[in-house]
């Protein structure tokens, strides 16, 4: 069914509204969560050495959050299809940012381990949530622009926080009698706690209940969505819809770039911080990588939606990102090591938004909610490996070297993957 004119007029007017209201709060949400995941990488500087952590129990340790994500990724996006997005991800950001305030005064291994878990169970559901929030709001032709420019958040944290978090572990040192990697903590988790309060105030469940959009306006916009609907998907068993090849092999397309984004993530500091340089001076040189990757995403999200094409532009940078940490692991000096890392950040944050409008054209309704939490889930636990997988290599060999190459070879592989994918859920739709 075609819209009308004034249909058209008025869910184009509705969609402006929502990005202006709704984006940058979810940006800045989202930038916060990214914060207090991986703030961890910047705080073991110092805090592995305080509480005897070797590279083998930091990376087990950083990587057991994403266990507990695991756990309760598609409970938390069932739940929040259920209750609404407002509460669900207030109570989400409430109980992570006390979590996360709380890593302040682990004294050991197993309090480490323990409080990473918590943070991952925690937070699950957050990153799945929105994104299928986003698609209560926002039609599926410019889903790319839309979530590439949420995700954008995810650079912009590591950009700013890196050097936020190098100041913060030297100024802060030895204030009332905390370290400063115990300050890291308590400080990053306050916004959270702030933000996860406001969203009961900001964020609206549907279009159907926004008392800040005209009346025109919701039917305007409700009719748009409507368009993007799959009613044979909807009265689709949710256990036949999680199973079916294609979604399984998106969750395995998704291990693959959170094992990329994590492997390097979390271990860039001490990478960075092994060329002789201070927590202040690591913390400005780790954010080069994540500046230059934001600059790409939303221009590279806009041509996708321009296009139409999905499969290349999830592909084409992860093969891009996997052979730049080839280069990385053969560097010879920091530059190179530097410029290659942060060309492969630059490909697996090009690839990561625009893959999410894979499985959100495969599935709607309660299939979507439960469909990307487990695709979510699934790269969860490439967020696991991958900063596991650094830690036993460092303690085994004492360099970084082979696990980069290791990396790359399944960027390389994954990409070439989901540009298969692509190409065959653009087939689907286009039959449909």
């Amino acid at each position: 069914m075609s819209l009308a004119p004034s249909e058209t007029d008025a869910a184009t007017a509705a969609r402006r509204k929502a990005a202006r209201r709704l984006l940058p709060f979810l940006m800045l949400c989202y930038f916060c969560a990214y914060l207090d995941r991986v703030n961890v990488s910047f705080a073991a500087l110092t805090m592995n050495r305080d509480l005897g952590l070797s590279a083998a129990a930091y990376g087990f340790g950083a990587g057991l959050f994403f266990l507990g994500y695991v756990a309760f990724e598609v409970p938390s996006n069932l739940i929040l299809e259920r209750v609404g997005a407002r509460r669900w991800i207030a109570r989400i950001m409430v109980t992570w940012s006390l979590v996360s305030g709380a890593t302040a005064f682990v004294t050991g291994e197993t309090s480490f381990y323990l409080v990473r878990l918590a943070l991952g169970l925690a937070e699950a559901g957050f990153f799945p949530g929105i994104i299928l929030y986003l698609t209560y709001w926002f039609p599926a032709r410019e889903r790319a622009r839309i979530v590439g420019t949420f995700m954008v958040a995810v650079p912009l944290s590591a950009a700013f926080g890196g050097p936020v978090s190098g100041l913060i572990l030297t100024a802060a040192d030895g204030a009332l009698g905390l370290a400063g990697w115990q300050w890291l903590y308590l400080i990053e988790a306050a916004p959270s706690l702030v933000l996860g309060v406001l969203a009961l105030r900001v964020l609206t469940d549907r279009p159907a209940k926004a008392d800040w959009l005209t009346a025109d306006e919701r039917a305007g916009l409700a009719a748009r969505l409507a368009q993007d609907e799959r009613p044979a998907e909807a009265e689709r068993p949710l256990s036949a819809a999680l199973l079916q090849p294609r979604l399984l092999g998106l969750a395995l397309v998704y291990f693959g770039l959170s094992t990329g984004l994590y492997a390097v993530g979390m271990w860039l500091p001490q990478i960075v911080s092994g060329f002789g340089l201070g927590p202040l001076a690591t913390g400005f040189v780790s954010a080069a990588p994540y500046g230059a990757a934001a600059a790409v995403m939303v221009p590279w999200t806009r041509r996708s939606d321009a296009t139409g094409e999905r499969a290349w532009h999830t592909g084409g940078p992860a093969i891009a990102a996997g052979l730049a940490l080839g280069v990385a692991s053969q560097a010879s000096g920091p530059l190179v090591s530097i410029l290659a890392l942060g060309a492969a950040a630059m490909g697996v944050f090009a690839a990561l938004p625009t893959f999410w409008t894979l499985p959100t054209a495969l599935l709607s309704g309660r299939a979507a909610a439960g469909g990307i939490a487990l695709v979510n889930a699934v790269g969860g636990l490439g967020g696991f490996v991958g900063p596991s997988l650094m830690g036993w290599i460092k303690d085994a060999t004492g360099r970084f070297d082979h696990a980069l190459a290791a990396v790359g070879l399944l960027l390389v592989a994954v990409g070439l993957l989901a540009a298969r994918l692509g190409r065959d859920i653009a087939r689907r739709g286009a039959a449909a």
